[in-house]
């Protein structure tokens, strides 16, 4: 969330929060004791009218953990390197279960960068390892990144290691790495199930069909466990009362129109229009 305080005035940008993610706390903290004299609240409302899941990361990592225990091969999971609270929830899952989460470069380049925000599980730490493929290494190392792929490596586990012993591993996926980990004889089989835990709609796309298509082949059981990464509709309405702004200015969602009940003093405008305070 952005707080903005000019010429006398303050402008709250609400961020895409979440009451079920792993920082709830903040969130609740914050509406217990909100910034006063908001004259404008900036207001994301992506799930408002829909009812995506908005279960709690800790319930999907127990969702997890019974995925990893029942799967007798591995279990390859698509997600956002950049959904921290999920690659927390899956480490967790992990540790639970014995198995190694294995990530990709840049997902252990981000957890890199917030090494020094918080204790979030980074490469060196017992049961993760960093996959370093042949075409992201060649990424990174012409951007000149080479000490990073090196750093990494020393954490590494080659692409091949992941077709032995199978049981022990969980595997970030995504359409970019399965060139390399096919090159390495790492293919789904039925022994083996893997999880989108992202938004079902980007399945569609051709990257999407892509991934679904390597796993059909081999035969890999599918099972979406995914939560919303967006508040709930009820989680914005209690957000925007206790902020109580002089006006709140919707900013995302296709629903606001519909959905307005609860909201304090909705000011609606056009794309591009100018707002003066």
């Amino acid at each position: 969330m952005l707080l903005i305080e000019a010429g006398g005035r303050r402008i709250l940008y609400s961020g895409d929060f979440r009451m079920h993610g792993r920082k709830s706390t903040l969130v609740a903290r914050l509406m217990a004791n909100p910034p006063p004299d908001i004259d404008v609240l900036l207001m994301e409302g992506t799930n408002l009218g829909s009812d995506k899941s908005t279960k709690s990361e800790a319930e999907l990592e127990e969702d997890f953990v019974r995925l990893f225990k029942e799967t007798p091969g591995r279990v390859f999971v698509a997600w956002s390197a950049q959904n921290i609270d999920r690659t927390v929830t899956l480490y967790r899952a992990c540790l639970k279960t014995d198995r190694t989460l294995v990530v990709d470069l840049y997902t252990a380049e981000v957890l890199d960068i917030l090494a020094d925000m918080g204790r979030l599980p980074r490469a060196g730490w017992r049961n993760l390892k960093v996959v370093v493929t042949r075409a992201f290494s060649r990424l990174y190392k012409s951007k000149g990144r080479g000490d990073f792929v090196e750093r990494m490596a020393a954490h590494g586990i080659s692409a091949a290691r992941l077709a032995e012993n199978q049981s022990k591993w969980v595997v970030m996926i995504r359409p970019s790495l399965i060139a390399d980990l096919q090159g390495k004889s790492v293919v789904p089989t039925p022994a083996d199930a893997w999880s989108y835990s992202m938004w079902m709609g980007y399945l569609a796309s051709a990257d999407g069909q892509r991934l679904r298509s390597w796993f059909d082949a081999g035969g890999s059981r599918a099972v979406h466990l995914h939560t919303s990464g967006h508040a709930s509709p009820a989680d914005l309405r209690a957000f925007a009362q206790a902020i109580n702004p002089t006006r709140l200015v919707p900013i995302h969602g296709a629903a606001w129109d519909d959905h307005l009940d609860g909201f304090p003093a909705v000011h609606r405008l056009r794309d591009g229009e100018p707002l003066s305070l």
